[in-house]
């Protein structure tokens, strides 16, 4: 049984920071890219940054420079610092990974079922 838990969501005032955690747990062989979306109310879900096994990453255009994605490969953990944090960016911030299970089973698109961070102005 495979599963994600993303925590390190609250409420924050305009110009704060969070960082969000996301844990993937279970019997797994290899988990390849990690990423954040996140979804506001009334939109549609965004791709936030995403991080390869190699560490190579990439940002929507909107937090480019004031979010970084980390990953620490022993612990199949995925970080999402947030800083210099707006009122756009409150959203439900969800987790997703491809991964290969020990049985072999790959999942494309594995979710997790996502933390609130809601910035107050």
């Amino acid at each position: 049984q495979v599963q994600l838990v993303e925590s390190g969501g609250g409420l924050v005032q305009a110009g704060g920071s969070l960082r969000l955690s996301c844990a993937a747990s279970g019997s797994i062989r290899s988990i390849n890219v990690m990423a954040w979306y996140r979804q506001a109310p009334g939109k549609q879900r965004e791709l936030v940054a995403g991080i390869s096994s190699g560490g190579s990453t990439n940002y929507a255009d909107s937090v480019k420079g004031r979010f970084t994605i980390s990953r620490d490969n022993a612990k199949n953990t995925v970080y999402l610092q947030m800083n210099n944090l707006k009122s756009e960016d409150t959203a439900v911030y969800l987790c997703k990974v491809d991964l290969t299970t020990a049985s072999g089973y790959y999942y494309m698109d594995f979710w997790g079922k996502g933390t609130l961070v809601t910035v107050s102005s």
